[in-house]
């Protein structure tokens, strides 16, 4: 069966591909289906994965023969068809229940433009999808980073990106920092999907925590005051005082005047009683945990967590069935931040939101990727329901003996 699902494949799996759709999946519930195109990364030719989980899509880039290896074992345990677009034609891979293989080729005799624009059309996704974020390529493929239309446009000079060196006066993008633009963008995305969450008829309360040198806090108050012309008012909280003084600075020069930021640490700030949405980017280890407490206790409508140095549950965590992983730091130490993020999503879910795991930014520029987005929900839990989530989470939390610091600050166990 391998070796016709790879034979097949073989053909069509070049930059010359328009996609792969791999669908009728075996454990719907896990994974629906994946998506597969050609991209380039620097120049070589990568084939990207987008596999539909849930609600979430993940993205992951392989080489050539990386992919002509997963392609049969997707098929073999994941799915029952696949469907190839390209230049040189079509095929369909069927899979039957007893593993029987049925390939169906059609040579294409259309040019490269049109079979392109034929691929293109709503019929090849199913039900008119398309990969989030990822349209089809053209034929010569021009780079992964390719221009598209980003909530802060190219030609548009933008004071923060200035002085970032992102962006020259002319509103270019510096190359060497297009990376830093799309993480910026990536990060406004986030906050427009959640715009509807946020009251406009009154002064907005944010509050930054562990701001940094607050590329992403210009960013936010630039896109909803300058540009959605939201009323509000965003604290920044960091413990340097260089860098607090730097970036009031700046505030002052660009006339910000509902921007300020602060010294002090996340545990025992006490400025405010009501916060509209909590943002905390890389606050480190346990840290994270002190300004989710706090968002919640404010009844923020809207957090937005990057979690960073997760190191408590590296500490802690035991676990006979897991022993034989759990010896090997490595694997110990990413184990131990997923179980933490997991964790606290959980328990920010039986708290009253409704919260997403998202991927932040590529793993190829750092390997802190998650981004927590947690929104209020506004209907009361049914008891019994709430009860049996605790219970499992409860349960969870023993039987890798742990006892993580935003459980404990919330039930103090």
């Amino acid at each position: 069966m391998d070796e016709i699902i790879t034979n097949t494949i073989n053909k069509y799996c070049d930059e010359n591909l328009t996609q792969i759709i791999l669908s009728n999946s075996k454990c719907p519930q896990e994974i629906k289906k994946i998506l597969i195109r050609p991209i380039r990364l620097k120049g070589d030719l990568f084939f990207q994965s987008c596999e539909y989980r849930g609600n979430q899509v993940f993205h992951e880039n392989h080489t050539r023969q990386a992919l002509l290896s997963k392609l049969p074992d997707w098929l073999g345990d994941c799915f029952r068809q696949a469907q190839i677009w390209a230049k040189a034609g079509q095929a369909t891979i069927l899979v039957s229940k007893k593993g029987k293989v049925t390939v169906r080729e059609k040579k294409n005799p259309l040019s490269g433009a049109e079979a392109l624009a034929d691929a293109r059309q709503p019929a090849a996704y199913g039900q008119g999808q398309s990969c989030p974020g990822n349209r089809l390529q053209n034929p010569d493929l021009p780079e992964h980073n390719r221009k598209k239309n980003y909530i802060l446009a190219e030609g548009k000079p933008v004071p923060f990106l200035l002085d970032l060196g992102v962006m020259t006066p002319e509103g270019r993008i510096v190359h060497a920092r297009y990376d830093k633009f799309r993480q910026i963008n990536r990060f406004l995305e986030f906050i427009e999907d959640i715009l509807p969450e946020l009251p406009k008829d009154r002064e907005l309360s944010i509050i930054d925590f562990g701001c940094g040198k607050s590329y992403l806090t210009f960013a936010m108050y630039y896109y909803l005051h300058e540009l959605k012309h939201y009323p509000l008012r965003i604290i920044g909280l960091d413990l340097k005082t260089e860098v607090i003084e730097h970036c009031n600075a700046l505030a002052d020069r660009y006339g910000y005047g509902g921007l300020h930021f602060l010294q002090g640490d996340i545990a025992s700030y006490e400025g405010a009683e009501t916060v509209d949405m909590v943002v905390t980017l890389h606050a480190c280890d346990t840290a994270t945990d002190a300004a989710l407490k706090k968002a919640v206790d404010w009844g923020a409508r809207v957090i937005l967590s990057v979690p960073c140095c997760q190191h408590e549950l590296n500490r802690t965590i035991r676990n006979e069935v897991l022993a034989p992983v759990l010896r090997y730091g490595l694997i110990k130490e990413r184990m131990a931040a997923l179980i933490t993020d997991g964790l606290r999503a959980d328990l920010l879910e039986q708290l009253g939101y409704k919260v997403q795991v998202l991927e932040f930014i590529d793993m190829e520029h750092t390997p802190k990727n998650i981004l927590l987005r947690a929104v209020k929900k506004n209907q009361i839990p049914i008891p019994a329901a709430k009860h049996a989530k605790r219970e499992a989470y409860e349960r969870c939390i023993r039987e890798l003996g742990v006892a993580p610091a935003l459980y404990r600050d919330f039930f103090g166990n």
